[in-house]
């Protein structure tokens, strides 16, 4: 898998990834498969390393874990030097997905080696520009940002992360997280101690109501603004993501219809597929795009223009997650191919 030409000529910064790292078991209503790569911080990683290489991925495996997905990944310009050994066994999914691919019902989790996991940050991963939070617990979460240096963050004028320590050479950073309704649910309180360190969310539409604790997903999106993060990203499924950010003031003076009380809007659409395989990890897979994405395109802070592409590029190589069991399909992704239906995207979304 080669790096698209869609990663611009901008000096790359590194991006540093943590979170769960798994064994999966996935039943659709046509096919099973087991033994698969699966885990938040794996499929994010691996979107990612599409765009911007090295990425240094965070998160613990255990004795069980098959030798060639971890081959792969490394292969695919991913640094292991963050995954923990434990003598204990893997984290595990097992999944089955329902007529419509759109519900799934999850068979068994095996947390095991996630138990009593503390995240534990290599210095030079640590000294990463780009840090994404994928789906682990708040817990876990503001670990990873402690030895990021990013736990008593601040937000720039800009927008950009920046150490309150004036003296940290870690600065500015861009911060991104996801998390899950299960998260919203126990942890909600320890939750909110992370959303003040974001510079993006990423939360699918569902958690989106729930912590926000509206139906209405315009209105969502603004609570969550409200919360702490500088962008939030309401992922959609099939039917795309909407970006949410704080108003800028260069908008603002261009649009005058535009109030300074309300965000920015960006909607995107998804790419129409003929019929999904494994739905699995495609929002995942849209995270670490992002990242990837913008770490492409050099050091923050990132304008309106980089987001909204960031989006587009996250959506479209989602869109090729599900063409596959796991992350096959991204693991035989050709520039091309993803190039191709970028372009297709751009003729069938203009007007």
């Amino acid at each position: 898998m080669s790096q698209p030409s869609a990663a611009t000529s901008h000096s790359p910064v590194t991006v540093v990834i943590g979170g769960t790292i798994a064994i999966d078991h996935v039943k659709t209503p046509v096919a099973e498969a087991s033994g698969l790569l699966g885990g938040s911080a794996a499929y994010a990683a691996l979107a990612a390393a599409f765009f911007c290489r090295p990425v240094e991925l965070v998160g613990i495996i255990g004795r069980d874990f098959p030798q060639q997905h971890l081959d792969m990944l490394e292969k695919r310009g991913i640094s292991l030097t963050g995954v923990e050994r434990s003598d204990n066994e893997s984290f595990t999914w097992s999944g089955e997905y329902h007529a419509n691919m759109n519900e799934r019902t999850t068979r068994r989790v095996g947390l095991n080696v996630l138990e009593d996991w503390r995240v534990r940050v290599p210095a030079a991963a640590a000294a990463s520009t780009i840090v994404v939070l994928a789906n682990m617990s708040p817990d876990n979460q503001l670990e990873m940002l402690a030895q990021c240096g990013v736990a008593e963050c601040i937000l720039g004028s800009d927008g950009a992360a920046a150490s309150s320590n004036p003296q940290s050479p870690l600065s500015p950073r861009f911060v991104i997280a996801d998390t899950m309704d299960l998260w919203i649910e126990i942890a909600n309180e320890r939750l909110q101690e992370v959303l003040p360190r974001l510079d993006l969310l990423v939360i699918n539409e569902g958690e989106a109501r729930e912590l926000a604790g509206t139906s209405n997903l315009v209105l969502a999106g603004r609570i969550l603004l409200g919360k702490g993060p500088r962008h939030v990203v309401i992922k959609l499924g099939e039917f795309g993501a909407m970006l949410f950010s704080r108003a800028s003031s260069n908008l603002q003076s261009q649009i005058s219809i535009a109030r300074a009380s309300e965000p920015d809007i960006f909607r995107c659409s998804a790419w129409p597929l003929e019929s999904v395989t494994d739905p699995t990890g495609a929002g995942d897979t849209f995270l670490g795009a992002m990242a990837g994405y913008l770490a492409a395109q050099g050091a923050p802070p990132y304008a309106m223009p980089a987001l909204r592409q960031a989006v587009i590029h996250g959506a479209i190589l989602a869109s090729f997650t599900c063409e596959a069991f796991s992350t096959r399909r991204l693991e035989s992704l050709a520039a091309t191919e993803f190039e191709t239906r970028l372009q297709q995207f751009r003729l069938a979304t203009l007007w």
